[in-house]
């Protein structure tokens, strides 16, 4: 008896797992076309628009074209450590989604099926420590080349990393001292009893907001594959399907840190903020299925911030970059913190 419910939460799990990674792979095919077209329409212009109706086809003919490549690995390049850089940053990519809170319940088969894979009570340190084990896919791939300028990039992406994930773990600790807990489900329900994070913790987000941008090495962060001085920086030397997971784990990670933003403050799959939606008299499928929706609409709307900045803003040096991160952020988020310990004695006294 135990076997067989054992056996059925396995398949329950790896059914959620495949179903997630699959959609996160298809939302970053997606992502890369989508970006093209917010990039035509600021720069009136048509964009994509050959391959397929609409050019909805066109993610499909850059996938095909990037696997029918030629295959190219330098003679004076580790060959394993070559393979393994892109290989490990589409690892940790995909790898964090397994603690976030996609939906409520659904029931199926007679099952009461929960909508996230692992729900652990440390779950934003578990999303913290695979995201920093990002770089090392960039670091090995970069020394790996034995290329100077991949090397150079490599090195940035490490510094940018390091410097930036200071200032988002202080701004998430005066977000853990108002909630109380690591569990993104957790947070979730306390925002669907109480009010949305962002309202306790605006100047908490803005900084996480700026600091997601540099981790995923997005403009005007983008300064570890600056084409102007490193002709394309850690993976220069790459090719084909090798290239081609650098350039999917920097759309899912996108992805993935437009739902933790989501997810930290503004709700997750809750739909709307101050309503209490039992009272709509839906059933819990429905419901679990409205709060999916709801949580890729706020998704979208990240995405979007992602492609608008990146359209608009020039990239930085690296000095302004070090700076806005030792010299700005991490004063802001340690005041953050300490106003938001000083306003929880002052009202909890």
């Amino acid at each position: 008896m135990y076997l067989a419910i054992d056996l059925a939460i396995v398949i329950e799990k790896l059914v959620l797992i495949i179903v997630v990674v699959m959609a996160s792979l298809l939302i970053a095919m997606y992502t890369t076309f989508a970006e093209r077209k917010v990039a035509a329409i600021m720069q009136d212009r048509r964009g994509p628009n050959r391959a397929g109706p609409f050019g909805l086809l066109q993610p499909v003919a850059d996938g095909l074209k990037l696997f029918f490549k030629e295959e190219i690995i330098p003679n004076f390049s580790s060959k394993f450590l070559f393979i393994l850089g892109p290989g490990l940053a589409m690892l940790t990519a995909c790898m964090t989604s397994a603690v976030i809170p996609w939906g409520d319940k659904v029931e199926l088969f007679g099952r009461t099926i929960s909508l996230q894979i692992a729900d652990v009570n440390i779950g934003i340190l578990y999303v913290f420590g695979v995201v920093s084990m990002g770089v090392y896919g960039i670091m090995i791939g970069s020394w790996a080349s034995n290329n100077k300028y991949s090397l150079m990039g490599g090195l940035r992406a490490a510094s940018q990393i390091i410097s930036y994930e200071l200032a988002m773990g202080i701004s998430l600790i005066a977000l853990l001292m108002v909630t109380g807990t690591l569990s993104l489900k957790e947070m979730v329900v306390q925002q669907q009893t109480h009010h949305w994070n962002i309202i306790y913790q605006p100047l908490g987000f803005l900084i996480f907001l700026i600091c997601a941008f540099a981790e995923c090495n997005r403009t005007p962060f983008d300064l570890p594959e600056a084409e102007n001085e490193l002709i394309g920086g850690y993976h220069t030397e790459y090719s084909s399907m090798k290239l081609g997971f650098y350039l999917f784990s920097e759309y899912i990670n996108m992805f993935i840190s437009s739902v933790v933003m989501a997810t930290l403050f503004f709700g997750g799959y809750d739909v709307l903020p101050w309503v209490d939606e039992s009272k709509w008299g839906l059933s819990g499928n429905v419901m679990a299925i409205i709060g999916i929706a709801a949580l890729m609409v706020k998704v979208l709307i990240f995405i979007f911030i992602f492609m608008w900045v990146r359209w608009t803003i020039p990239r930085f040096r690296y000095d302004q970059l070090m700076r806005l991160g030792w010299r700005i952020l991490i004063p802001l988020a340690l005041f953050n913190m300490l106003a938001t310990g000083a306003a929880i004695l002052y009202f909890h006294k």
